[in-house]
């Protein structure tokens, strides 16, 4: 079956999808009009929706007409949530929800997910297994797919295959490189407490913005002196608050950041150096520093073998070689990274850029040439026959 036939077929239908989510975005959380639009799609397409209670978010499964019992069953996952963003881009199916935008590209994701479904259940009787389609709320939280994994969304599922619309990769190319694509991302909270006095006689207190600064500068020795050189690693104060008059020594500094890494094995030494050089540090100035530490999604990495070989020959078989480009490694996160700790997984991503769309991700402005659509529908639709065909188990 042309897979990339099919796409072509159903390209109208992707972009009209594209167009209302467009119009319509939601927030983490809040994706209840989504959630509703996507389970009519897929129910007009003759599926049976499963929701999850009290939660956004839906799945259907397409049954193969061809499966045998303990068929294998291959997941396709698109992400559904938009950004707090005011857009700015004058399109005519631009946001209706003030302040609400798809400025990450989930309705891109949403549009050719269904697309996929699209194909999938016309050549259903094809399929040698069962393809489970998968659209995920609250991604932007990064706690998103952590929620879907405690309901069981994986169960029962063999293999995932996940992709994302990119502004920094030349359109219509895809990528599905191995080896680490995305960097974790686990947040801190730093409280600083000192004693306040007026701000003539320093000496009766304890300045907590003067150990809060030497924390900030001290906390880059993780990267420079613990970290290996090779291994990329971000510690990142981005949000700093404290102090209450000019004239008042600060009792209390309230400080928020973010670690990055593609280390497996780093990321779990963070946190304990991060305290250490808190405490110590503030300790010198008779100060005292509190961190909260909360893990959010590790790294997305690429490494099963077999997967990445299937990813790379459907995209193939679909677009040449001349298909393919090259991403470099980021330090942004993506919590596709819980499916993919838990079961094979492989994330791919399609390029937009070109000369006309040129603003990034979460841009005001970012949007795409709609053309490339198709080959990320193909793509999802691709790799779910090729895996299911498959002699991996």
């Amino acid at each position: 079956m042309d897979i990339k036939a099919l796409s072509e077929k159903y390209e109208r239908y992707i972009i009209e999808q594209r167009r209302w989510f467009h119009a319509h975005p939601e927030l983490s959380w809040e994706e209840n009009e989504t959630t509703e639009t996507i389970a009519a799609e897929l129910e007009k397409m003759g599926l049976k929706v499963e929701r999850f209670e009290g939660h956004p978010g839906c799945t259907a499964m397409i049954y193969g007409g061809k499966a045998q019992p303990n068929c294998k069953t291959v997941a396709l996952r698109a992400d559904i949530d938009a950004l707090p963003v005011e857009e700015k881009t004058e399109l005519p199916f631009a946001s209706k929800n003030k302040g609400v935008m798809h400025a990450c590209g989930h309705d891109i994701h949403i549009a050719m997910l269904l697309g996929a479904a699209k194909i999938l259940t016309e050549i259903s009787d094809e399929l040698t297994g069962n393809v489970k389609l998968f659209f995920q709320a609250a991604e932007e939280t990064c706690h998103g797919a952590e929620y879907y994994v405690a309901q069981g969304v994986l169960d029962g599922v063999d293999a995932m295959y996940g992709q994302h619309i990119w502004a920094n990769m030349d359109a219509p190319l895809l990528n599905v490189e191995p080896g680490v694509r995305m960097a974790s991302c686990d947040n801190f909270t730093i409280r600083v407490e000192g004693v306040s006095t007026h701000g003539s006689s320093p000496n009766l207190g304890v300045d907590a913005i003067v150990a809060a600064s030497a924390i900030v500068m001290n906390l880059q020795t993780i990267v420079s002196r613990n970290n290996d050189p090779l291994n990329p690693l971000v510690v990142t104060v981005g949000k700093i608050s404290g102090g209450q008059r000019f004239n008042i020594i600060a009792n209390e500094v309230v400080m928020e950041g973010t670690c990055r890494t593609h280390s497996r094995e780093m990321r779990g030494k963070i946190e304990p150096l991060l305290r250490r050089v808190c405490e110590d540090t503030a300790a010198t100035f008779g100060a005292k520093a509190m961190l909260t530490y909360e893990a959010f999604p590790g790294p997305v990495i690429n490494d099963n073998e077999k997967l990445n070989h299937i990813a790379h020959d459907a995209a193939v078989k679909l677009y040449g070689e001349e298909g393919l480009g090259e991403l470099p490694k980021m330090m942004g996160s993506e919590d596709y990274a819980y499916y993919m700790e838990r079961i094979p997984a492989v994330f791919g991503f399609l390029g937009s850029r070109d000369a006309v769309h040129c603003y990034s991700n979460h841009n005001d402005k970012y949007d795409v040439d709609e053309s490339v659509m198709k080959r990320g529908a193909a793509m999802h639709a691709q790799f779910a026959m090729d895996f299911l065909n498959s002699a991996m188990e």
